[in-house]
């Protein structure tokens, strides 16, 4: 049985904006914490499917997004976050799948199986380049997350760059490490180990968090935690403070 996560219902889309929804997927264990997950589902202007850190399959999704297209595109946006997608190419084996720099040597070092179509870049491929900006954050050697723009709703998609707990919906003990890592809600951001692995290449992690605010986003989905559904630009300014000095 499924335990709650607080972002119930899982496995069901829920709307965002026109052509875009998430999906709350159940907890996976990380540090010894429930980390609670969360996919973002594009519809492309030709009707295909984009799916943004697959959470696991359920029947329930499956469903629904057979209601809305085929699924077209699967990402895997960073090294962390790839783990259901193969099970998802095994589903949908004519659905691409796109991997962030790291996801193949990460794969590779816990012997998982990865079945890999393309590799994401700093510039969007012409598969949705016309709907969905996207780089690569720079400035880690470990973390490259690849980060997404979709413009007709205005929305920012990262996975870990920002984390933003909710103490009621984790375990109590678990509220003085949120904080001391620097993802407590209200003031979420990428966690402490993360940011310590930019130290040495400030000036492109300030470039990069420049970028993002360039795009405006007024929303700001993430995968763990509660996301912004209004003053994303706000936020990220906040949540980025780290790497704009």
């Amino acid at each position: 049985m499924t335990k709650p996560t607080g972002y119930e219902p899982l496995h069901v889309l829920k709307p965002v904006d026109r052509d875009i929804w998430i999906v709350d997927g159940p907890s996976v264990k990380f540090y010894g914490l429930p980390f609670p997950t969360r996919m973002v589902v594009v519809r492309l202007a030709g009707g295909g499917l984009w799916l943004h850190s697959p959470v696991q399959p359920d029947a329930k999704i499956l469903y629904a997004l057979a209601e809305l297209g085929a699924i077209q595109h699967l990402i895997a946006p960073n090294w962390l976050h790839f783990t259901y997608l193969t099970a998802w190419k095994h589903l949908f084996p004519k659905a691409q799948t796109w991997v962030a720099p790291g996801v193949v040597s990460r794969a590779g070092k816990k012997d998982q199986p990865l079945h890999v179509d393309h590799h994401l870049k700093s510039e969007a491929p012409p598969d949705w380049a016309d709907e969905i900006d996207q780089m690569i954050f720079a400035g880690s050697r470990v973390h490259r997350e690849a980060v997404f723009f979709h413009r007709a709703s205005r929305t920012l998609i990262l996975t870990d760059l920002i984390e933003n707990f909710e103490s009621g919906k984790m375990p109590a003990w678990s509220a003085p490490l949120l904080k001391c890592a620097g993802v407590k809600d209200p003031d979420g951001k990428a966690p402490i180990d993360l940011r310590w692995t930019f130290r040495k290449n400030r000036a492109q992690a300030r470039a990069s968090a420049e970028a993002l605010l360039a795009w405006h986003p007024e929303r700001v989905i993430m995968a763990h935690g509660r996301w912004y559904e209004q003053g994303g630009e706000a936020e990220l300014r906040r949540a980025f403070r780290w790497a704009l000095g």
